[in-house]
């Protein structure tokens, strides 16, 4: 489970102007048109093509709870795919993401200072850059600790320096234990 990965992608199903289907007939049937073919979707989803032609059909309406998710997650995949890069591109341009965190966050710093890790909730907004840099990542297939990276970087410079405003010579900062990660566009 990629905890960044998902929470961006929740973050883009808020803007979802329509609910994706709910039952699995429905769920299928949507998958069947957008793959053109009952062959195409039994295979992304390690079934028998009959299966998929019982579902199209309404013969079967409760799948096994493991086929259940993988359907769910093949259609919000899938769904809305013109409002999907809306959301992302206005939030890479003009509106930012905003982070909303509990994690243990700390820095390195000149000797001297307060440094040490500790547990917080931050609710940052971060500027569009960063929305760019965390979406295009994503986009690239980057692992979570890549995207952590990221995160790390803008609560860096969004938080802990206020923008060049103090702070100047923290050097990195370090972002674990994450108990709860929220993106928001």
């Amino acid at each position: 489970m990629s905890v960044f990965g998902d929470g961006l992608d929740a973050a883009v199903q808020k803007a979802f102007t329509r609910p994706a289907p709910k039952s699995a007939p429905a769920q299928m049937r949507y998958l069947v048109r957008q793959l053109k073919s009952t062959k195409a979707v039994a295979q992304m989803l390690r079934v028998s093509q009959r299966t998929v032609e019982r579902y199209v059909k309404d013969q079967i309406k409760k799948p096994r709870p493991d086929l259940a998710a993988r359907l769910e997650a093949e259609v919000k995949k899938r769904w809305q795919p013109q409002i999907r890069a809306k959301a992302r591109q206005k939030a890479a341009t003009t509106d930012g993401i905003v982070i909303d965190t509990r994690a243990r966050i700390g820095y390195t710093a000149p000797i001297g200072t307060t440094d040490e890790d500790r547990l917080r909730h931050l609710t940052v907004a971060l500027p569009p850059r960063y929305a760019a840099r965390l979406f295009d990542a994503q986009e690239q297939g980057a692992s979570d600790q890549q995207l952590q990276q990221i995160a790390a970087e803008a609560l860096k410079e969004v938080y802990f320096q206020d923008n060049g405003r103090r702070a100047g010579q923290l050097e990195q900062v370090r972002f674990t234990d994450i108990e709860h990660l929220e993106f928001d566009l």
